[in-house]
């Protein structure tokens, strides 16, 4: 990776958008298994491995917001999707862990 910053968004960051538009673009990049076990509401299944040949369903003109279990994948996810072009994509800071713990504390942890 290079030194540039992958572009990231918080659990209270998201939520707030959320709130303001809750059609955002939601990139679980998780295997099917953990998705599973918990998700955040409407968001799209494209695990990180199958990412490259995923690119044509992804919106081009919409902010993604990226995440995974604890963020370190979906950081990876970001970042490829940054040097592909989707210049509005960000990284989900601590995952849905993370989010599970500040924001909906209902959601299943594992």
């Amino acid at each position: 990776m290079q030194n540039t910053a992958i572009p990231e968004i918080t659990p209270s960051e998201l939520k707030q958008k959320l709130d303001d538009d809750p059609s955002l673009f939601l990139l679980d990049v998780r295997e099917q298994n953990e998705y599973d076990i918990v998700h955040l509401e409407d968001a799209h299944l494209i695990p990180l491995n199958t990412l490259p040949y995923n690119l044509d369903d992804l919106p081009s003109d919409q902010e993604i917001i990226v995440y995974c279990h604890h963020g370190t994948r979906s950081l990876y996810a970001t970042a490829f999707l940054q040097k592909n072009g989707y210049t509005r994509a960000k990284n989900l800071s601590g995952g849905i862990d993370q989010w599970a713990a500040d924001i909906d504390t209902t959601l299943r942890r594992y």
